[in-house]
């Protein structure tokens, strides 16, 4: 099934799913969006525009991804098909200061993608086991590309490796909504090898949330939300570099925040508990109602100029009546919906671009709908999917 809004950079299913023991993430302000005086000065034009008609909205900083490593434990030789459109690159790792030897060395002992076109105490054990995973063997960088990961029953458990610099709501308005932004693409391929060098790529997440009896939540969006106001949504938004300070005693205010702040463990517990803030906030659902989240991969919104959103399976212990409930008494951000759809599991397992249905879910919905399709995480976990690899390709958030 293929459609133009949305396409998956990398799933999971090899595994049903990563946990947060599984994924860990490499910061670095090399990983931030290459800023040029032009550029800054469209940005904050944007931004003047749309807060003027829409003053609800407000900037601050989020988490930017630059690329990702996968090991290559228990995947079989997936072969990656990019979109006819896009051209593949594999010059990535060059912006990284990486020399052609190093690159040589590099490439002895694992597979360089190139894609750049292309609760509580559960989270807290699951924080602390972050840094006993073991370090990856394979390289992507965001644009479409095929490749080949080897397969290998003594390999260490399968390990996701996000590089994360540091970007801003204002930004992404103002690149990746940007009305330039085909000319920002080019501009970023000639001058820094990256089509994406130049564009803000916030990292969103959202949870393909599934009830006691067997009922996925949808919401419909508020028409006062940024992107997407009035389609079907599942629960989701950001992993919050605020609320990393906060955790390691750091009080400043929202421009001031750097990547130097940041530390790795404290960043990927925000990145899967975030996803259990949202539908608090949104469902009105408490954490303690919710399962571990399960990585299923990252799709990419081609809406949005590619944006990625890791997206996650929540199960839920209560019933489809009791989240209605919930919902209905509102939530701290019960503002950004206006209704609350169930579907049966089999029933999103049968959506596609055929469907009715399929033309009311916004692009995040739709690639949180293909990885579940894909990676089916509510199976037996701990049970390889023989077929199963992670793929990249382009075509890209929430």
């Amino acid at each position: 099934m293929t459609d133009s809004e949305v396409s998956l950079l990398l799933h999971c299913a090899a595994w049903r799913g990563l946990l947060q023991a599984q994924v860990q993430v490499e910061l670095s302000e090399r990983f931030n969006r290459q800023t040029d005086p032009a550029v800054d000065r469209h940005i904050e034009e944007v931004w003047t525009e749309r807060v003027s008609k829409e003053p609800w909205l407000f900037n601050g900083s989020k988490f930017r991804l630059h690329s990702f490593c996968l090991s290559s434990s228990s995947v079989s030789h997936p072969a990656c098909t990019p979109p006819p459109h896009t051209p593949s690159s594999d010059r990535a790792e060059e912006q990284q200061g990486d020399t052609p030897h190093s690159r040589q060395r590099m490439e002895k002992s694992c597979i360089t993608h190139s894609l750049h076109d292309a609760a509580q105490s559960s989270l807290d054990r699951r924080s602390r086991a972050v840094n006993q995973v073991e370090s990856a063997d394979s390289v992507s960088a965001l644009s479409p590309a095929s490749s080949t990961f080897s397969k290998n029953a003594d390999d260490p458990e399968p390990l996701l490796t996000l590089r994360l610099g540091l970007t801003c709501y204002k930004d992404y308005l103002g690149t990746n909504w940007s009305c330039r932004v085909a000319e920002l693409r080019k501009r970023g391929e000639a001058e820094f090898g990256d089509a994406l060098a130049l564009l803000a790529q916030p990292l969103g997440v959202g949870g393909v949330l599934c009830t006691a009896d067997g009922q996925v939540v949808l919401i419909r969006r508020s028409q006062k939300v940024a992107e997407a106001g009035g389609l079907l949504d599942i629960p989701g938004g950001h992993p919050e570099p605020k609320v990393v300070c906060a955790w390691l005693g750091q009080a400043v205010c929202e421009e001031q925040i750097s990547v130097d702040m940041m530390q790795q463990r404290p960043v990927v517990s925000e990145l899967f508990s975030s996803v259990c803030a949202e539908i608090r906030d949104e469902v009105n659902i408490p954490l303690s109602s919710l399962g571990e989240p399960v990585l299923m991969g990252i799709a990419l919104n081609h809406t949005s100029a590619g944006r990625p959103s890791a997206e996650f399976y929540v199960s839920c212990s209560l019933t489809s009546d009791e989240v209605r409930k919930l919902y209905w008494k509102g939530g701290a951000e019960a503002h950004e919906s206006t209704d609350i759809v169930f579907l049966g599991r089999t029933e999103v397992l049968q959506l596609d671009i055929s469907s009715p249905l399929w033309a009311e879910l916004c692009p995040s919905a739709k690639g949180a709908v293909l990885l579940y399709q894909t990676v089916r995480p509510d199976s037996a976990r701990g049970q390889r999917q023989p077929d199963a690899q992670p793929i990249a390709s382009e075509k890209r958030s929430r």
